[in-house]
């Protein structure tokens, strides 16, 4: 083991030691001899113990665990610790500024367990009444969990698509001639991404790499990976102009599906194609949109000539999911209300959290009608837009929904969400659902599997029992807009539509810039074929609240 990888033991062992609020003279010597050990010249595995342990902030103790460490490879304490301690709160250590105190406020007063976790409730404005924290740190931790974010491995798709774009642009200014376009997962707009897809047409990879100033790139045939210098990586595929069509077709295909077409239409030459159109061409089928270039039924649709006209983010007219001040979001009422008539939109469904979200200043039934009030003085000057009364209604244990039921049947609407207790297993997850889509005044269930992209996987439920419950009860199933989330995952939306269950595409909008996350709730559902019949928020505000009166 080399001396920095023995000090970063150390290190580690001290910041677990202060989350667990330890023996403070303990943390600090193993802090100095963090710092001691990173400094020496000589490795440490040529000294001898005693000459270790003579080492100033070494000393008997500390000298005797870096022989452990050396001789096992692993040091009985730090795996104490380890152990005492989920792999997510580990990670929550290594974002830089934020200290082992933090750690544990967050950890112990929020229940938050992993990155994504405090992103998200970062992003909900839960940090600002903690003491020890407010809207300056909150905005100073969001920065730096984007960016200790960008360093794992996987992005977001929303933390990809200006940088996409910014590249494109500049290699169309850096080769004028070249036909240059998204491709891969990037045109298929997946949720998540491995990388920058591009290809470039009418230009060598060589030629390319040898203009590109970024810190990191390689070339492999006609393939370049590179890293820009905000560290996103990206993969360029060069190839001619007259075989444009064919490498489009080919980079943008989902695995999946290009097994599906090459099976379907064995023995079929697709090379040295000019143009993509002409691929369908020669199989006499029409152009399918890349976001459903990823299973075998996208194939389908165009075989049976019945591909949809997928739905558009201008065609939302509803905004649905939507948090005020009354609980964690951060812009008031009127605020949310002029700001989405500002955006064009015909409505706005008001959804603050039900009592039993303590963590998110949820709603008692005084507050409720407090707002309720606000809201009809709103609407009584409104002219062309509408104010929906609704909740986001936790789902408790048993599934019943927070409220006593004089209070649920005044809502104009509630979506029915689960925010706690998050780690039944299948069986009893999928019964809690079906208790709270079978309640009568259950209009929408919202994020499904309470989901976080690339941060917590969504709890295990039994998708199609779900989906054939909301049908039975005439219950609407959310696609929650937020980046974070996108829940109900895209490939789902098929079975939905085949069991006639509405999708409303939900911004799940904490302040008033996050309505405009629609427009990646709205990718996600082009992706599973969701059209505007099948979207229940590009409905007029009568039509909406019909069905959610039933």
């Amino acid at each position: 083991m080399t001396n920095k990888e023995i000090a970063t033991a150390f290190r580690e062992l001290s910041r677990l030691m202060e989350l667990h609020k330890e023996n403070p003279f303990k943390i600090r010597s193993y802090q100095n001899a963090y710092m001691t050990l990173r400094k020496l010249d000589q490795p440490v595995e040529e000294l001898a113990e005693a000459e270790l342990a003579s080492i100033k902030g070494i000393g008997k103790a500390i000298s005797g665990k870096i022989r452990e460490l050396v001789t096992n490879g692993e040091m009985e304490a730090l795996e104490k610790y380890r152990e005492m301690t989920p792999v997510g709160v580990r990670d929550l250590l290594g974002i830089s500024g934020f200290g082992p105190k933090k750690v544990r406020t967050v950890w112990q007063e929020m229940g938050v367990e992993s990155v994504g976790e405090l992103l998200y409730a970062v992003n909900e404005n839960r940090l600002i009444e903690i003491k020890g924290f407010g809207l300056k740190t909150q905005e100073d931790l969001k920065k730096k969990l984007a960016y200790f974010k960008l360093s794992q491995g996987k992005f977001l798709y929303a933390r990809l698509e200006e940088h996409a774009k910014d590249i494109r642009e500049l290699l169309q200014q850096q080769f004028p001639d070249a036909r240059v376009e998204w491709t891969g997962a990037l045109r298929r707009k997946c949720p998540t991404l491995e990388s920058v897809a591009i290809l470039l047409g009418g230009v060598a990879a060589q030629e390319v790499a040898d203009q590109l100033e970024w810190p990191e790139v390689t070339v492999s045939g006609n393939t370049i990976k590179a890293l820009t210098e905000d560290e996103i990586p990206v993969t360029l595929y060069c190839c001619a102009k007259e075989e444009w069509g064919s490498k489009q077709f080919r980079y943008t295909a989902g695995p999946d599906f290009m097994e599906a077409f090459l099976k379907a239409f064995p023995g079929v030459d697709f090379k040295g194609v000019a143009e993509e159109e002409e691929v369908f061409a020669k199989v006499k089928l029409p152009v399918l949109p890349p976001e459903l270039r990823e299973q075998e039924w996208g194939l389908e649709l165009a075989q049976d000539n019945k591909i949809p006209a997928l739905i558009e983010a201008t065609d939302i007219k509803g905004v649905i999911h939507s948090h005020t001040t009354y609980s964690d979001g951060i812009n008031t009422l009127p605020e949310m209300v002029a700001y989405a008539q500002a955006q064009g939109y015909e409505y706005i469904g008001i959804t603050d959290h039900s009592k039993a979200a303590f963590y998110a200043n949820g709603l008692k039934p005084e507050r409720v009608l407090q707002q309720f009030k606000e809201i009809d003085e709103l609407n009584a000057q409104m002219t062309n837009f509408r104010i929906l009364k609704g909740i986001e209604s936790d789902i408790l244990a048993d599934g019943s929904l927070d409220y006593e039921e004089d209070l649920l049947k005044q809502f104009d609407f509630i979506i029915a969400s689960v925010h706690s207790n998050l780690r039944m297993d299948e069986e009893k997850a999928t019964q809690r659902l079906l208790n709270a889509i079978e309640n009568p005044y259950t209009s929408m269930l919202g994020h499904p599997t309470g989901r976080l992209l690339l941060s917590r996987p969504g709890y295990p439920i039994d998708h199609k029992k779900v989906i054939d419950a909301c049908a039975a009860n005439q219950v609407a199933i959310e696609l929650n807009a937020s980046p974070y989330r996108l829940d109900l995952d895209w490939t789902w939306i098929p079975y939905a539509l085949e069991k006639g269950v509405l999708i409303s595409i939900n911004p799940d909008a904490h302040s008033r810039e996050g309505i405009h996350d629609i427009y990646f709730g709205t990718l996600a559902a082009r992706k599973g074929g969701l059209t505007v019949e099948h979207c229940i928020n590009a409905r007029s505000a009568d039509d909406f609240l019909a069905f959610a009166k039933k």
